[in-house]
């Protein structure tokens, strides 16, 4: 960019010279129309032409993470286990330096604690498996996610003999947004007590071989990863639900299955063994066993999506000797469609009008109805309790219907009024409100006819008994003859 700067402006001190050597005024008006249109030109040219673009740095740093150890010799807390605080420390992580990070230096291990309460550190390197949302993890605490962390005893196939047999863990980590990592970590192992000789110690907790500062060295063998625990669809929808792993070296795949549970009955949905032919998969869904194989992507699609497709899905990474899974939520959800009818009313005399709101087409089942007065005369809405249900009904497709009632009496209600009836439902992102007007009473012909009449009536009677009062007060004309007389 800058030589083409450089070279435009040679150029235009050449070219003007050589104008203002012109003595033919058209032809000098043409030479410098031209060199403003070359000089444009390159001014674009030399706009369009981009600097060195810097590539964000990718650093090895240290992630910490606060954990709890779940199990007893082996046993799951659920079956009798215990818990206690545990350091799980990712060394080598592989995060991209946006500028942020600045001098950010290696973990250290604290001094050495012997309290019964002081942590479980685990030591965990992550260069044979690289470690998936690791920027994540380490601005956790700045992005203000909350992180749960667990590490248990795996005993899925033992292996090793010995004094120290191969000790294996598994840490399943979660963020609030939704991402959740299992890493499967490998302990110290040997194969006789002559190749620790006498400066093997032992965890006092744990009995396994320990570090000299104290630590559990391990390292990550096996991750499996995805990038939320819960979904939701609408009817007719395709949806994919992520899974993905990656193996050390000395791990090959063995088999990856998909499975769905809901309501005490499970189903699998997607098998297949490496080395077969075909997976077995039911219609509907899909997973791309090309992409399984090159790139860990076991992720699972289905398609045209049904209330019968709810339930938790399950995807099972194995290897000849570890089995890794992910469980995530699938929850369908339809929106309802709201009608109010009439959608506008007004009372005759002694007249009770029935309002009918009518929605259909959610689900799931539950929903919130209520309905709302508000006259020019409030400031806010009444909310109204004198209202009435229909049964739910339930349609072929698996959605939900029912209507809600309110009754209006002319003696009661005053108009003009607006009713609304709320819907809220889990689909919706704002309740729905529709609305229905109350006009003023309006007189019938009828009415107007009688109304009139009445008037006349009443009008000709008075007309009458002020005739008949001055008739009256008139003297007769007896009266005045003798007056006259």
């Amino acid at each position: 960019m800058v030589l083409l700067a450089a070279w435009g402006r040679a150029w235009f001190q050449l070219g003007f010279q050589i104008i203002l050597a012109c003595r033919r005024p058209p032809l000098r008006g043409s030479m410098i129309l031209g060199l403003i249109l070359c000089c444009c030109m390159l001014a674009v040219l030399a706009g369009t032409v981009e600097g060195p673009t810097s590539v964000p740095e990718i650093r090895r740093v240290d992630v910490v993470l606060g954990c709890s150890y779940v199990g007893e010799g082996g046993l799951p807390r659920a079956f009798g286990g215990s818990q206690h605080p545990a350091t799980l420390v990712l060394r080598g992580l592989s995060v991209t330096d946006d500028g942020t990070l600045g001098d950010v230096t290696d973990y250290e291990i604290p001094q050495e604690d012997h309290s019964s309460s002081a942590p479980i550190i685990f030591e965990a390197s992550a260069q044979l498996v690289s470690i998936p949302y690791a920027d994540a993890l380490l601005h956790v605490d700045c992005s203000g996610e909350e992180v749960s962390c667990e590490l248990s005893p795996y005993n899925f196939q033992q292996e090793g003999n010995g004094l120290c047999p191969a000790s294996w863990f598994l840490a399943t980590i979660r963020l609030s947004s939704g991402i959740s990592i299992a890493l499967l970590l490998r302990g110290s192992s040997c194969s006789s007590q002559k190749d620790w000789g006498h400066d093997v110690t032992l965890h006092p907790k744990l009995k396994i071989p320990m570090s000299k500062k104290g630590t559990l060295l391990t390292t990550v063998e096996f991750q499996s990863s995805s990038n939320n625990t819960s979904l939701r669809t609408r009817l007719g929808s395709s949806i994919t639900l992520d899974c993905h792993f990656a193996l050390a070296p000395s791990f090959l795949l063995s088999s990856l299955e998909w499975r769905r549970q809901h309501r005490g009955s499970g189903r699998s949905l997607f098998r297949y063994h490496v080395g077969n032919a075909d997976p077995t998969v039911q219609p509907k869904f899909h997973v791309d066993v090309e992409q399984l194989l090159r790139n860990g992507d076991a992720s699972l699609t289905l398609q045209e999506a049904t209330v019968d497709d709810e339930g938790m899905y399950i995807c099972l990474v194995s290897t000849a000797q570890h089995q890794v899974q992910h469980n995530i939520q699938l929850l369908v959800a339809e929106p309802p469609r709201v009608r109010v009818f009439p959608t506008e009313v007004s009372f005759k005399r002694d007249e009770t009008i029935t309002l009918t709101c009518n929605i259909a087409g959610y689900y799931p089942p539950d929903i919130s109805v209520s309905w709302t007065q508000k006259s020019p005369e409030d400031a806010v809405e009444i909310s109204l309790s004198n209202t009435r249900f229909s049964s739910h009904r339930q349609s072929r497709d698996g959605t939900y219907s029912i209507a809600s009632y309110l009754s209006v009496t002319s003696a009661t209600a005053q108009a003009p009024a607006t009713y609304t009836c709320h819907v809220s439902h889990v689909a919706l992102e704002a309740p729905i409100s529709i609305s229905t007007h109350l006009k003023a009473p309006e007189h019938t012909e009828l009415e107007g006819l009688v109304g009139g009449a009445i008037a006349t009536a009443i009008f000709i009677s008075v007309l009458f008994i002020m005739l008949r009062r001055k008739r009256a007060a008139e003297p007769k004309p007896e009266q005045l003859l003798t007056a006259s007389e």
